[in-house]
């Protein structure tokens, strides 16, 4: 009778163990990857500015600044697989300031060259359809050597489809979905920042901008809001003309502080900062100013962070 018993426990065991569960199936995971932090100074520590979103192993590119896709390699040797370099594919840009898209012709061919077959989408404020024209203008002999000669390249990858976005949902998959809304940026015309909606998380980056209200509607409690940023010290430093620059292009600590108090994010992350040279204009300076008066959680980023 024991081992009756015994032996129909055991089969039971095997049969639960045999069965499927809810909780073997795959969980979504998004990563937030800090390609690039800088601005246009030639700063060695920190890249143009760049945002990798990567959900599932597939990424998302956030402006296309000098280094890029260096970067992308660099996050791949830390263990952001979805970073490998002929992933490279889908990239959205906030405007067309040079710091935001001398990376672009690298994002182009690159990736080609180490074996992406697709064509790039891309998708950014009017002028970018023209300005990719110029590129592969620009490129065309590389391209004819690249695929009529020796190395016999692949005749898709080097193409991009560039897409000229109004404010709204401009992407969907089933990653992501991304909706562009204008901000304010001096004056350029058209300046975007992004919110992406991915199974994990809400985020909104800023793109360049002053203070704009959109950015507080679009984050809205989201879970990660990344912003530009300057200190109240190297605007108080500064001579006339540059003060009124700075004001009408970008956003202090100060405001910062007011925005992300309305915006309500579960994080702030500080991108594109920007300091004004002097031994006095420092990131701990920086971030001692945004917490005197902002309470949320706040870090200043670094090249190949991972949030």
């Amino acid at each position: 009778m024991f081992l009756a018993i015994l032996l129909a426990s055991l089969l039971a065991s095997t049969s639960r163990a045999q069965s499927p569960t809810p909780s073997a199936a795959p969980k979504s995971r998004t990563q937030i990857v800090l390609l690039g932090t800088g601005n246009p100074a030639a700063d060695p520590d920190r890249m143009g500015p760049s945002v990798a979103i990567v959900v599932n192993d597939t990424p998302y590119i956030i402006d296309c600044g000098p280094g890029i896709v260096r970067r992308a390699s660099a996050a791949l040797r830390k263990g952001v697989t979805g970073l490998a370099v002929p992933k490279l594919k889908t990239a959205f840009i906030t405007h067309l300031h040079s710091d935001h898209t001398l990376g672009y012709p690298d994002l182009i061919f690159s990736p080609w060259v180490l074996g992406r077959k697709e064509p790039l989408e891309v998708f950014g404020p009017t002028g970018l359809k023209a300005m990719t024209d110029h590129l592969l203008a620009a490129y065309s002999e590389d391209i004819d050597i690249r695929t009529n000669g020796l190395e016999h390249g692949n005749r898709t990858g080097y193409k991009v489809n560039a897409h000229e976005v109004k404010p709204g949902v401009v992407y969907k998959d089933d990653n992501v979905t991304v909706k562009a809304f204008l901000v304010h940026h001096g004056s350029w015309r058209e300046a975007y920042g992004y919110r992406f909606e991915t199974p994990g998380k809400v985020i909104v980056l800023s793109g360049d901008c002053a203070p704009s209200q959109s950015v507080v509607e679009n984050c809205n409690g989201c879970d990660v809001l990344l912003h530009e940023v300057y200190t109240q010290l190297g605007y108080n430093e500064s001579k006339e003309d540059w003060r009124k620059y700075i004001t009408s292009f970008h956003t202090s600590t100060k405001e910062l502080a007011e925005l992300a108090t309305k915006a309500k994010p579960k994080l702030l992350v500080l991108y594109h900062q920007m300091f004004f040279g002097r031994e006095k204009d420092t990131e701990e300076g920086l971030l001692k100013e945004i917490r005197e008066l902002y309470p949320g959680k706040v870090v200043s980023a670094h090249d190949l962070d991972v949030y």
